[in-house]
């Protein structure tokens, strides 16, 4: 049987998911790759007479759990047809079951879930990859647009702007707690996004990628950080192995939810490497940390997430052996392309590039 892989693709209001499903059936397809898509449910829902506005309560439990249930049964199906055919496959799924959640009370979500005979956990763990578009209305106003979709809700104005953004973070809090959550910038150059997809896609299945270096900022924070920043806690440590690859066991904590997760890099030529990533449970994770490197010391740090101006952001605080140190690195900012500093932040020192600030050299003991 194949290792079918299944990836939501999701984000805000006019974010390029419908230009980055296009791109991924060509670019796959030329690969040899079966590409099945799943439609977006809420939108066939509207289109068939669902009203996501309405006052009605009951009404809208029972389209919302409808919803949910429709995606299960879409993506099921389309993973027993995947399973039968000869070519390797992938399953994309425009919006997944978790981005239900983000336009409702937690609480009816709950009920909901308790319902369909599901929970959130389940619900986020059924995919491989979730790779989140971030919104035209964040960074990119002048490309925002409502012509593509006749069914969208949010209107081309400061107000719908707004509303936006805001979706685009609920949807970015609903999936937080993946460990292959990916949120792929705006860019001045459209392509570079869609590029970006096609990375992160080729990452899950396993081919090899350029090598990119992220760019990293030794930073001092001057002002608050965002309020809908998303705080979490790493504990990173890195295992002993072959001697061209990098092997690291990462626990991550966003308050009491925790997740697992073992990588390896491994360069396959100059310029590329392939990473493997996987979620494993805690007592694997406990007994892997036996095979932990000696030379090298565990990386404890706290990290805030967030989107400023349509870039991604993570400020990492080290804590620790490494107290004192933060930093900044972006994520998928195209070379050339202008990094929008939040004023919350100073920077101190670019320090991209420079091997002694990954995190596999800071673990090293005698950095200690």
């Amino acid at each position: 049987m194949n290792d079918i892989k299944r990836i939501v693709l999701t984000g805000g209001p006019c974010a390029g998911k419908t230009t980055a499903l296009v791109r991924i059936i060509e670019h796959f397809s030329s690969l040899g790759f079966k590409v099945f898509t799943i439609p977006e449910v809420p939108t066939l829902f509207t289109q068939a007479g669902m009203n996501y506005l309405t006052k009605n309560k009951g009404f809208f439990y029972e389209g919302e759990k409808a919803t949910l249930e429709i995606q299960l049964a879409l993506e099921d199906k389309f993973m027993r047809m995947a399973q039968e055919c000869v070519k390797p496959s992938i399953i994309v799924c425009d919006r997944g079951a978790m981005d239900i959640s983000a336009y409702m009370e937690p609480e009816v979500w709950e009920q909901i879930t308790r319902a369909v005979g599901t929970s959130t956990p389940e619900l986020r763990d059924r995919y491989d990859a979730v790779l989140h578009l971030v919104s035209a209305a964040d960074g990119a106003e002048q490309y925002y647009t409502t012509a593509n979709n006749a069914q969208r809700y949010e209107q081309m104005n400061e107000e719908g702007l707004r509303i936006a953004r805001g979706l685009d973070k609920k949807v970015i809090h609903a999936w937080t707690g993946h460990p292959h959550l990916r949120v792929i910038n705006n860019h001045d150059d459209f392509d570079c996004k869609m590029r970006r997809v096609i990375k992160e896609i080729s990452n899950v299945l396993g081919l090899p990628q350029p090598i990119v270096k992220e760019r990293k900022y030794i930073v001092e924070l001057t002002g608050t950080l965002p309020e809908d920043s998303i705080e979490s806690d790493i504990t990173q440590t890195y295992l002993q192995g072959e001697p061209d690859a990098e092997i690291r066991l990462r626990k991550r904590s966003w308050g009491r939810k925790f997740v697992y997760v073992h990588t390896t890099k491994k360069k396959t030529s100059e310029n590329e490497e392939l990473v493997t990533e996987r979620q494993i449970n805690l007592s694997l994770y406990e007994m892997m940390l036996g095979l932990a490197d000696p030379g090298r010391q565990t990386i404890h740090k706290r990290r805030n997430s967030f989107i400023w101006k349509g870039q991604y952001f993570e400020v990492d605080t080290y804590l620790d052996q490494l107290q004192g140190l933060v930093i900044l690195e972006t994520k998928g900012i195209a070379e050339g392309e202008p990094v929008k500093f939040p004023p919350f932040l100073r920077v101190i020192k670019d320090v991209t590039g420079d091997e002694a600030y990954y995190n596999y050299n800071l673990a090293a003991k005698n950095n200690s």
